[in-house]
């Protein structure tokens, strides 16, 4: 994420027709208007750098700068620590979601993680002890799945089921859908929202959430696009350090398996950068490393990393294994390949008694042969407590995106 933000996709008035907003690449975070979505670009600025630039340019005018402020805060500008009582505020109850979609990881900054968390932890209480919510009553949620799902597709479902919602859903879209006639996402997306008043998409193109974002006049959640990010997965797992862990900053997090393909380690990255102190580790076959742009990002954000052929000493410094599978559906006609990245990194008993007490092993799932079945009565196994997690989370989002905080 770069350290300076163009604000050249607004006009004077704040507007930008929806032609306009489709043709530009900087959507990711963005806010509404009356009539379609205005788009901010994802780089994150400081506040208070921001509008000790609008102040110069007011001219000492009070009125002006008060409309530049509050034009500003509908902008999404990021606040610095120095704002943290405006930020408090953003997040007080009836206060709209600060984003239309969710669609990469970087949208997210610490206090918004933190906020998300807190009413992730109020569905849980949902989830336990009001099963007859009706927080989503009346709302629609279309699942547009073009790729096999099952834990990230059913708690969307669930999720929107248990705060009293309804839900739409075409599994296996790209053989089952108009797209096996030819249709286009775009044409796809704009069919689909007059039916729902928010869309879950997985897609197996890199990019593709973008594109159903750009299109869309409703929320678009990215439940995974290709090997590209799954925000959602991220969020999840972020929520399961802390709860598992009890921290965030300063921990040390060991990345394992297809780490060139696996869309959840990605994200997870981009997330992680958000603390202090973090320290990751790369264990990978090399084929399936850790691609450079997400270095180079970890070394910007000043996030220590290393990359490590000996699973076993690195699990012994670490507080979180993350364990993935090696994708075989990345590999298309190249299954000599597969089956030399396989099976070279597996979490059994060994590297359990390796671990530290207090780290836990985690897992996007599905499994297939990297972790162990009689790793799972561990109490630091923690893949399915972690995929509980994710139902939780999934309330919160669906709740914010709909009605706010």
């Amino acid at each position: 994420m770069a350290t300076a933000s163009s604000f050249s996709a607004y006009t004077v008035q704040g507007q930008m027709c929806c032609s306009e907003a489709r043709k530009s690449p900087q959507y990711l975070f963005n806010i509404s208007t009356s009539s379609c979505k205005q788009l901010v670009q994802p780089n994150a600025v400081s506040f208070s750098a921001y509008m000790k630039k609008m102040r110069l340019s007011s001219c000492g005018n009070p009125l002006k700068l008060a409309m530049i402020e509050r034009s500003s805060q509908r902008k999404g500008v990021c606040r610095s620590a120095m704002d943290i009582d405006n930020s408090r505020a953003l997040f007080s109850p009836g206060k709209k979601f600060q984003l239309n979609d969710v669609i990469e990881a970087q949208q997210f900054d610490r206090d918004t993680l933190s906020a998300i968390f807190e009413v992730a932890r109020d569905m849980e209480k949902v989830e336990k002890n009001s099963p007859g919510s009706q927080i989503l009553k009346g709302y629609l949620m279309a699942t547009l799945f073009y790729e096999p799902s099952t834990r990230t597709r059913l708690s969307f479902e669930s999720a929107m089921k248990r705060l009293g919602g309804e839900v739409l859903t075409t599994e296996n879209a790209r053989e089952f859908s108009s797209a096996a006639k030819g249709e286009t996402l775009e044409d796809t997306i704009r069919t689909v929202e007059g039916y729902s008043d928010i869309i879950v998409m997985r897609h197996f193109e890199s990019g593709a959430a973008r594109r159903a974002a750009a299109t869309a006049g409703i929320p678009v959640i990215n439940a995974g696009d290709g090997p590209g990010q799954h925000p959602t997965q991220a969020l999840l797992d972020v929520y399961t350090i802390e709860r598992e862990v009890g921290k965030l900053d300063g921990i040390k997090v060991a990345l394992v398996g297809d780490l060139a393909n696996g869309r959840t380690v990605r994200s997870l990255a981009y997330l992680l950068a958000k603390y202090q102190g973090v320290k990751i580790y790369f264990v990978s076959p090399d084929i399936v490393k850790m691609k450079d742009d997400i270095k180079g990002y970890l070394t910007s954000k000043g996030v220590e990393w290393e990359e490590s052929a000996d699973l076993k000493e690195v699990a012994s410094k670490c507080d979180v294994v993350y364990q993935t599978r090696i994708q075989r559906e990345r590999f298309g006609e190249k299954i000599d390949l597969y089956e030399e990245a396989r099976g070279k990194y597996i979490v059994d008993k060994d590297v359990m008694n390796a671990m530290q007490k207090h780290a836990v092993v985690m897992h996007p799932l599905p499994r297939l042969d990297e972790i162990t079945v009689d790793v799972d009565g561990d109490p630091r196994a923690a893949y399915f407590r972690q995929a509980k997690n994710g139902l939780y989370i999934r309330m919160a989002l669906l709740k914010l995106l709909l009605v706010g905080w």
